[in-house]
């Protein structure tokens, strides 16, 4: 049992090795101005280390997932609760929603949620550039969406949780829906960004779909997960950003060790009814330890299924990178490497050397 308590078994990881790192990832969010220079800036900085290209998450998305409260605000039957409101980047109003007295929440009709508008968008713009030879061929377009718990934790009164996740659900996958059947599938990839799960897992956000600290909640965590890869057809790829959290930078808390992490895995692995192209998962920057690794030492990862770490940090550069990647390696001897999540909301002059750091640290697929 791993010091995060979660139920993976545990193992001695193994002694000494040099990692093999291969290829870089690309967690969404990138501070540029646009999709196409994202696209161009990626690929002349990352070409043969990248799989896939997201478009930057550029615009209202920015800020992750804090847009869809604009959308929220714009629907009949959910209202803000009646406190002074309070901003987060002076930007996003931070007063959660609730359901109207006698709103049942399958009533709710969900605005466009803007995922696939600028997925299509975005998509116009990555096929010209490949067309061009700017985006390397065979490079998918990866398009992030949120889990529906992501949104909901963070938005909704604990009292309507429960009642709202499955409408939110199927207003995402509606907008998912309109991806797929707008982009060839085997020019894109599905990233879920799985976050509030693992503050729920860590008992920082009570639980709605079971109790707390018990083991229903991994259960609840993996089957929506499941729930997730199963929306998306086998000849789209499939992956999932694992994280901790990033409010200006911070985890909601520091994980303990990677036990959290790797029970997920261990557990969509499991289930899901399809491959799993890739999973992402962060490294804290004091994390040089093999102890950190462990717990992903037992995961029986499929040749087709790329694990990624987000062991990069500007802070410390190459150097700290190659600390946390050799303490990787007594667990998982091959990986690929990425920053512990999106980097769109840091200050823009860090960007360039950010891509710079991926490519000094990964090796070309």
């Amino acid at each position: 049992m791993s010091t995060g308590q979660a139920p993976v078994p545990s193992a001695v990881p193994n002694e000494g090795g040099t990692p093999a790192i291969r290829g870089a990832h690309l967690v969404g969010s990138v501070n540029l101005p646009d999709a196409a220079t994202v696209f161009r800036t990626v690929s002349e900085h990352l070409g043969d280390r990248l799989r896939r290209v997201p478009d930057g998450e550029v615009g209202e998305r920015f800020y992750w997932i804090q847009f869809q409260t604009k959308r929220f605000d714009t629907m009949a039957g959910l209202s803000r609760i009646p406190v002074e409101p309070y901003y987060l980047r002076e930007v996003f109003d931070g007063r959660p929603f609730r359901l109207d007295d006698g709103v049942a929440a399958s009533d709710l009709v969900f605005p466009d949620l803007g995922y696939a508008k600028a997925a299509l968008a975005s998509y116009g713009e990555f096929a010209r550039q490949r067309a061009a030879g700017v985006i390397a061929d065979g490079t998918r377009f990866q398009v992030s969406l949120p889990t529906p718990a992501a949104v909901i934790g963070a938005f909704v009164v604990p009292e309507d949780r429960a009642a709202l996740e499955p409408a939110y659900e199927r207003a995402l996958f509606g907008e998912l829906d309109r991806i797929l059947d707008g982009i060839p599938h085997d020019d894109l990839a599905i990233q879920w960004d799985t976050a509030v799960e693992f503050a729920l897992l860590e008992g920082r956000i009570e639980p709605w779909f079971a109790d707390p600290g018990s083991g229903a909640v991994l259960d609840g965590v993996v089957e929506r997960s499941v729930r997730q890869a199963a929306a998306v057809p086998d000849d789209v790829e499939v992956g999932y950003h694992l994280c901790y959290g990033d409010v200006e930078e911070h985890h909601f808390v520091q994980p303990a060790d990677a036990g959290w992490l790797a029970a997920v895995i261990a557990g969509i692995l499991a289930d899901a009814p399809r491959p799993i192209a890739f999973f992402h998962l962060p490294v804290p920057i004091e994390r040089d330890d093999a102890a950190y690794f462990a717990p992903l030492a037992p995961l029986d990862l499929p040749e087709t299924t790329e694990l990624y770490l987000g062991l990069l940090h500007h802070e410390d550069g190459v150097d700290g990178a190659l600390r946390r990647a050799a303490a990787a390696a007594t667990a998982r001897p091959r990986f690929g490497v990425a920053t512990e999540c999106g980097f769109g909301r840091g200050p823009s002059e860090r960007t360039a050397g950010l891509l710079d750091l991926h490519a000094a640290v990964a090796g070309a697929w």
